[in-house]
């Protein structure tokens, strides 16, 4: 098959004809028809994943149709058009028995712990526990789009930030993730203001669903800003991004009670940033993890797509092919670029 391949860290990306990927018992290969291109990628390509070795094929937010499978797999047959969540749970673990599959202790990540869907065919391990079966209605590329940013921020914003209606929320970083945060809680029914350094992003978060949109570039105090036009603060913000200054900015900007949630990744030279737990007590906030969401999780947000509200492909910027996303991914830190790129052409 042809694939997409660093052999080093930071090294050249390739497209080589590469080995088939075997199925296993428990496993279904699947036929890549659109993988999307995330910045979680960028970071595996620059080494900071004790996860992912080389040499190595990323591609993590995939959507194909099931060529083969395993000889134990009793869900799924060849043809069948589905995706997958990020990181897929084994089944069988204390996590994944109590259906928290995307906490798993044993978990596989394709383009992380094993090869990834930068490739003409992927095996995805587990394939009854974590295989998301695609309705008709949801094209491949948009499907692609879901693996990673767009149902990660399902579960942040509805799952682990509880919104409700009339909730405020605040979302730093408008990039894919925050993007994404944004058109899901505006559709929960929250006033979401929307934070950024790039006014085409702020624009693209408006036409997403944001109530109010502020360039942190030309504020003094973000945080300040967000308690003065929510008056009295968020009560919920989402760090989409994964920095020290938008966590701090996430946290400092909630009203009493509020809820944090961190889902952008904090790696690299970002890397656990300091939190102002003076802050986090004398306010009683509530901090949480966010990581993905389980395949058993998708039904309701597929169930939003289909009837029109939400519409994950308005956040689709372009379709690229393999050897395109092999220039690409390196550039993924420069954040360039409106929306998901995705690769349908192989």
């Amino acid at each position: 098959m042809r694939a997409a391949v660093f052999e080093t860290f930071q090294g050249e990306l390739q497209v080589k004809q590469v080995a088939d990927p075997q199925v296993r018992p428990d496993s279904a290969v699947l036929q890549v028809d659109a993988c999307g291109i995330c910045r979680s990628d960028w970071h595996g390509w620059m080494g900071h994943d004790s996860d992912v070795q080389v040499p190595h094929v990323p591609g993590h937010e995939l959507a194909g149709v099931v060529a083969e499978v395993g000889k134990d797999v009793t869900g799924w047959k060849c043809g069948d058009r589905v995706t997958v969540p990020f990181c897929c749970g084994c089944g069988r673990c204390g996590q994944c028995l109590a259906g928290q599959h995307h906490i798993c202790d044993n978990f596989m990540q394709p383009g992380f712990t094993a090869w990834g869907a930068f490739a003409e065919l992927v095996e995805i391990r587990f394939a009854d526990v974590n295989l998301v079966k695609l309705p008709e209605s949801i094209d491949a590329v948009t499907a692609a789009s879901l693996g990673c940013r767009f149902a990660t921020s399902f579960r942040a914003v509805i799952h682990q930030g509880k919104v409700t209606a009339g909730d405020v929320v605040a979302v730093h970083g408008c990039g894919g993730v925050g993007l994404s945060a944004v058109m899901i809680a505006a559709a929960a029914g929250a006033r979401v203001i929307a934070i950024d350094l790039d006014e085409e992003r702020l624009s693209v978060a408006t036409d997403c669903g944001a109530d109010l949109v502020l360039n942190a570039g030309q504020i003094e105090d973000v945080p300040a800003a967000i308690v003065d036009a929510a008056a009295g603060g968020a009560s919920l913000s989402i760090d989409a991004l994964g920095s020290h200054q938008t966590c701090a900015n996430s946290i400092l900007c909630l009203r009493k009670r509020g809820r944090h949630v961190q889902v952008g990744l904090t790696m690299g030279d970002e890397a656990d940033p300091p939190i102002s737990m003076s802050t986090v007590v004398a306010r009683e906030l509530q901090l949480y993890g966010s990581h993905g969401m389980q395949a058993a999780e998708y039904a309701p947000m597929i169930r939003m797509i289909e009837s029109g509200r939400l519409r994950p492909d308005k956040l689709i910027g372009n379709t690229v092919s393999l050897s395109e996303a092999c220039k690409m991914l390196p550039q993924m830190n420069e954040f360039f670029g409106q929306g998901f790129a995705v690769i349908d052409r192989f």
